[in-house]
């Protein structure tokens, strides 16, 4: 008869635990947008699969306007096929208001919410309850090639104006030697290229609506800034400009390919990281420029992680929104992959980091920009919603949307500024009249 040697009582207890481990672990899968800090994010998945063997991460990585189409609908519809969704501070108000999204309110002590910057604390809570957890927070600014501007002579000033802007773009656009005298947004998209061109409407003296919620899109106002934007883009802007949204002019401007560039503060870690940027040891960064009215001029966003209420795997769905957005995350990041990678904008201990402020030039500088940008007092003249960039009501996503549409039309050349803005004008107020807006 052979006999079977028994195995060690430790050896047995491991397997055991092991067997119960795989059938306890939880996948959840968490859908993101393909920026940079989310890209960093997703690099790190064994580090928080390591610190918590019970849970599994399971990436959907999307480009942005592809991103918020599938969450949106999802969202609507309770399809749960997400736990983790990155989402934003246009949508978080509202999606919690018909209960789509988990209120947080029983975060662990040692996340300290009180660190997390007021107004992006309040851009992401409903009835004074946060709904998402900040990953990062942004306005925007403008960065320029400093070795172009001394060689041209030019100075920059304090605060920068649009039509000093497009004087320099004149000087500095060189397209023999691939060099355009600015970038800008002109992919279409609520959040794309209206991001950028509600900004430059608000400083122009422009609003989306008045306060009875007539839309004003054909106003003197909104005919200057679009036309400004058109004639700026088409004289000293890149080859197709239309097509460009942030990463797109990302990528050029860290390969050189810009002289100057007006978009997210969020850029200015990777450009000023040698190993992602051409132009780290020749960028400055200036304020949004300003036209009429300095109201408005820089947005105020922050793109957040959230559990949708359908997701089956709550608890270990806070687990990991918790992990990629506490102190210690920063504190990974700035450790393994430099302290200018760190996840910007959404607390105060990390611009009161040492090595933070001495690896960012621009800490202080985006703090504050983050810290002015008002969405309830953005335009120069009163309004009925709340917003710097976009309009925080539900059919803004469609609003905007098909207006960035109509304007990246007028950028092509397919249509006139005018026609344009007419046909948006006329969009936008059937969908209003049939939201019940207007009579």
């Amino acid at each position: 008869m052979k006999l079977t040697r028994a195995l060690p009582l430790a050896t047995l207890a491991a397997a055991v635990a092991a067997a119960c481990q795989a059938q306890a672990q939880t996948e959840i899968t968490v859908a993101t947008v393909n920026n940079n800090d989310m890209v960093i994010m997703q690099s790190l998945t064994e580090e928080f699969e390591t610190q918590h063997p019970d849970i599994e991460l399971d990436w959907v990585v999307l480009e942005e306007n592809v991103l918020r189409q599938r969450l949106t609908t999802d969202v609507a519809t309770g399809g749960g096929q997400f736990d983790v969704m990155t989402i934003g501070t246009y949508e978080v108000p509202i999606w919690a208001e018909r209960g789509w999204l988990t209120p947080l309110d029983d975060l662990p002590a040692d996340y300290a919410v009180d660190d997390l910057l007021q107004s992006v604390r309040d851009g992401l809570s409903h009835d004074d309850t946060l709904h998402a957890l900040p990953f990062y927070g942004e306005s925007s600014m403008m960065y320029y090639r400093q070795d172009l501007f001394d060689e041209a002579g030019i100075e920059m000033p304090e605060q920068p104006s649009w039509e000093e802007v497009r004087d320099w773009a004149g000087q500095l656009h060189d397209p023999d030697n691939e060099v355009a005298g600015i970038c800008l947004r002109g992919k279409p998209g609520w959040g794309e290229n209206m991001a950028f061109v509600s900004t430059l409407v608000n400083t122009f003296g422009g609003r989306w609506f008045d306060e009875a919620w007539n839309p004003e899109l054909e106003s003197p106002a909104w005919q200057e800034a679009i036309g400004f934007y058109v004639e700026l883009l088409g004289d000293y802007g890149p080859p197709g400009a239309s097509s460009n949204g942030f990463n797109e002019n990302l990528a050029l401007f860290s390969r050189g390919n810009c002289a100057m560039w007006v978009d997210a503060t969020s850029a200015a870690g990777k450009l000023y990281d040698p190993d992602e940027s051409d132009v780290a040891d020749r960028l400055g960064f200036a304020p949004a420029p300003v036209a009429e009215t300095p109201k408005g001029s820089h947005w105020l966003w922050s793109w957040a992680l959230a559990i949708p209420a359908s997701s089956e795997k709550q608890e270990a769905a806070e687990t990991f929104i918790t992990w990629a957005t506490s102190r210690e995350y920063v504190e990974l990041v700035g450790e393994t992959e430099g302290w200018t990678s760190v996840p910007p904008g959404t607390r105060e201990s990390t611009y009161a980091n040492e090595n933070y402020q001495q690896a960012a030039p621009f800490a202080d500088f985006v703090l504050e920009a983050i810290r002015d940008a008002d969405p309830t007092d953005s335009t120069l003249e009163p309004t009925p919603y709340v917003g710097v960039q976009f309009v925080g009501i539900p059919e803004f996503q469609s609003i905007g949307t098909q207006v960035g549409q109509t304007i990246a039309s007028a950028l092509t050349g397919d249509v006139s500024v005018e026609q344009a803005l007419q046909t948006a004008q006329r969009a936008t107020e059937r969908t209003m009249q049939r939201a019940g807006y207007l009579d």
